[in-house]
């Protein structure tokens, strides 16, 4: 395992320790709204300083990008560590087991290292740039299926914001009646991470966050999988919108949402 791969590990499973005790009595932590449907909690926090304890002792010179605590680090640092302490913080509020820990490191602006830390299932997912996913010690690919409408697809309803709604939603009713189904479980680095593992074919969603993408991207990519924006091209993180699956599934999921993409999300 890379160095890097291996300290962002350690840094993960840290946060999932913290995660998962107070995932026993989630009631005795404070719950904030940062907007609606949009929810910070203590568990939030605490799992993103035990993170930045671990990666800032490992590597002080390194910039970081985390969902709580923002940008920090020196601008024009050739490293930045990205990072969601807890994807689904709704749905730990609730009980729901779905949500994760992400962690990803950008190396002069490239992908290079990622994990995805399932803390319910003790699923450790990870990868780094030319060496392959793995979840556990088992190597990952990406799903061979071809056809779309033998395809699962995971995707994200708009929560946050919803000038975009009348376009998700004419997506969503097209591909609706098109695929296998579609799932929605509130965690898109578990989503994407099951991208990677061939739990679902493909993926989509608008209105993301870097942290949400970054490691579940290169898991993909990893996986055999292809990434990109809603026009297929690399904007994602920037954009915040985002298309993912095996190549067959892509260049199908391509052509349909086409159509329907505003000037905007064409961007």
């Amino acid at each position: 395992m890379h160095p890097m791969l291996n300290i962002a590990v350690k840094a993960a499973r840290r946060a999932g320790q913290i995660i998962n005790r107070a995932s026993l009595d989630v009631g005795q932590f404070k719950v904030s709204v940062k907007q609606q449907a949009d929810f910070v909690t203590e568990v939030d926090k605490m799992a993103e300083n035990a993170i930045l304890e671990v990666l800032s002792d490992a590597y002080p010179e390194h910039a970081i990008l985390a969902e709580e605590s923002g940008h920090s680090g020196q601008a024009d640092a050739e490293y930045q560590w990205i990072i969601d302490p807890l994807d689904g913080t709704t749905n730990f509020i609730h009980g729901f087991p779905q949500y994760a820990v992400s962690i990803a490191l950008a190396h002069k602006g490239v992908l290079t290292q990622a994990v995805v830390y399932d803390t319910t299932r003790n699923e450790l997912y990870t990868a780094s740039k030319g060496g392959g996913a793995f979840l556990n010690d088992k190597r990952l690919r990406v799903a061979k299926c071809t056809r779309l409408d033998d395809a699962l697809l995971g995707t994200g309803f708009p929560y946050r914001s919803f000038k975009h709604i009348d376009a998700y939603l004419a997506i969503f009713r097209e591909l609706a009646q098109k695929t296998a189904g579609m799932r929605r479980p509130g965690s898109a680095a578990l989503d994407l991470a099951y991208v990677a593992a061939g739990r679902l074919d493909g993926f989509w969603e608008i209105g993301l966050n870097p942290w949400d993408m970054a490691a579940g991207a290169l898991l993909i990519t990893e996986a055999g999988g292809l990434v990109g924006d809603l026009s297929g091209e690399p904007g994602y993180l920037d954009s915040g919108n985002m298309l993912a699956g095996n190549p067959k599934i892509f260049a199908q999921l391509l052509q349909i949402i086409a159509p329907h993409l505003t000037p905007e999300l064409q961007r």
